[in-house]
């Protein structure tokens, strides 16, 4: 590994277990710092254990030949780790109340809590940076109104955004307005990781797909060699057709 430019993820063969149960087994996945990439797979096959370990809400297992590091490092306190690698997902989503303003969303970011900033004082120069993470999404008209949040982990300018089966609670109108949000974030340089199993969420930008199932990445490579009828049909138990429109892959 270069220690100059250290991955996003370097993880080597890491098996990880809930309770009792192998979630992942011998788990080996590089991503770069900027790259654009999707995990897919259905429901159940580790996704979210994949997740919690990138965030360290769980830890693999000690093993002789396994490792595991975030942008070199090893250890990580989280408070200082999610500034680096923001996370937008349905639980995010969930914990704000419908009274939240977008200008609220975008500032907590910077306390890692949804609006656990009223209780700190609040300086100018976070304000101003607050208008800036309204301003590069294009939606300052937000910011005294209830939003769609995403651009609360954009506040602290983090390399990567993880995307966690970011569509599931969005009616159609929003997950089209995601989707354009996450290509502007990836045009602008911030990198994508994006894990779902909605094959209409991997937006152009992203160009490299890993496919897991049942714990394992069953392979790893370009968007175009991965995202075909014969592999989803596998991955996903089913016979499956695939379309392909402005850059967008669907499935029937």
């Amino acid at each position: 590994m270069n220690s100059e430019n250290p991955a996003l993820l370097d993880f080597r063969n890491i098996t990880v277990f809930r309770g009792a149960t192998e979630a992942l087994h011998s788990i080996s996945l590089r991503v770069e710092v900027g790259e654009h990439v999707c995990i897919l797979g259905p429901n159940g096959c580790g996704k979210s254990t994949l997740i919690q370990t990138i965030t360290r809400d769980l830890y693999p297992v000690a093993g002789e030949n396994s490792s595991i590091t975030i942008l070199g490092e090893e250890r990580w306190e989280v408070y200082k780790l999610r500034t680096q690698l923001g996370i937008v997902s349905p639980d995010l989503l969930a914990s704000c109340t419908s009274d939240v303003t977008g200008a609220d969303i975008v500032l907590s970011g910077f306390f890692s809590s949804t609006r656990i900033f009223r209780h700190h004082r609040v300086e100018p120069q976070l304000l101003e940076r607050v208008q800036g993470a309204l301003g590069a999404l294009r939606i300052e008209h937000l910011a005294d109104r209830a939003v769609l949040k995403v651009a609360q982990p954009d506040a602290h300018q983090p390399k990567t955004l993880l995307f966690d089966e970011p569509s599931n609670s969005l009616d159609i109108g929003a997950q089209q307005r995601l989707r354009e949000t996450m290509r502007e974030l990836a045009q602008r340089g911030i990198g994508i990781l994006l894990v779902t199993h909605h094959l209409a969420d991997i937006i152009p930008e992203i160009e490299r797909v890993v496919l897991l199932s049942q714990g394992r990445i069953v392979a790893d490579g370009a968007k175009e060699e991965m995202l075909t009828a014969a592999r989803l049909a596998a991955l996903f138990g089913a016979p499956v057709e695939i379309s392909r429109r402005d850059g967008y892959y669907h499935l029937y």
